[in-house]
């Protein structure tokens, strides 16, 4: 791969003025009849002269190349002259958005998701963008679709799946991001490109699972809320009996605690309201 090479070429103006001089001195040939030095010096001044002026204009540059040699790049925004006969071809050395399209592919886990990434991404090196690579903007799409599928298969959707998982593609957004970002920077050095982030811009089930997935998930919040509910009132069950035990207002044998018990946790536990019923008699007729 070649290196890039920054290269400050003479300023434009003067040459400009030079050319201006030539041309008025080519009409005044032109006009004495002296057509032969009047188109040498036309020769000179459109051949030699006016092909080396190029303009860089901010953020972006003008690489380089005589006869298949690279020369160097100017990355200096102005007007300037260089050797007329190199190539010279522009580069936009600005920020870049890449909104990926939706990937339909599986997690770690074998779950069909999909999945889209924003990327923002500039050029560092001019000459490995221009030599290294065929096409660095289609080299970009390509790299990017392949580091986001391969950031898909490599950890789960979500804890439901792996509870061991220790980084998700739902919970762990940053970390997702920053290793997504880590991939790119080494997919993309070759074509002298660097990544200046890297976001999940869309991840969601695929269709055809998407509704199951989404009963088991509000399965898994309704046993976490069950869950919470039961130590809840457990808590409240143990406290009531040492208050009533603690003011002794009135003694319960266990079959009595038993029932007691058993009552307070189908009121606290249950997901309806309770009609109390009023015992008027003893606790055991």
């Amino acid at each position: 791969m070649n290196t890039e090479k920054i290269i400050h070429p003479p300023s434009g103006y003067a040459v400009f003025a030079l050319f201006l001089l030539l041309f008025v001195v080519m009409i005044g040939t032109f006009i004495a009849e002296q057509f032969i030095i009047g188109a040498i010096v036309g020769i000179l001044n459109f051949i030699f002269v006016l092909p080396g002026l190029v303009i860089v204009n901010p953020n972006e540059s003008k690489v380089l190349t005589l006869f298949g040699q690279y020369v160097g790049t100017v990355k200096q925004d102005g007007f300037f002259w260089v050797n007329p006969f190199t190539i010279k071809k522009k580069v936009s050395l600005k920020a870049f958005n890449l909104n990926g399209q939706q990937l339909k592919v599986n997690d770690s886990v074998g779950n069909p998701i999909e999945i889209a990434a924003v990327i923002v991404w500039q050029i560092k090196d001019t000459a490995n963008a221009i030599f290294a690579v065929e096409n660095y903007l289609q080299y970009v799409n390509i790299q990017s679709e392949a580091a986001v599928r391969h950031l898909a298969n490599s950890f789960p959707y979500d804890n439901i799946e792996d509870e061991n998982a220790n980084i998700t593609l739902r919970g762990g957004a940053d970390q997702v991001s920053h290793l997504l970002e880590k991939e790119l920077n080494e997919r993309l050095d070759r074509a002298g490109i660097e990544v200046l982030e890297a976001r999940i811009s869309h991840l969601a089930y695929a269709p055809e699972i998407a509704h199951t997935m989404l009963q088991r998930q509000q399965a898994s919040a309704i046993i976490s809320a069950r869950r919470l509910i039961v130590e809840g009132a457990v808590g409240m069950v143990e406290m009531a009996l040492a208050r009533l035990s603690e003011k002794k207002i009135v003694e319960l044998d266990e079959e009595r605690k038993a029932a007691m018990v058993s009552n307070l946790l189908v009121v606290l536990c249950g997901d309806r309201s309770v009609n109390p019923v009023v015992n008027t008699g003893t606790l055991y007729h």
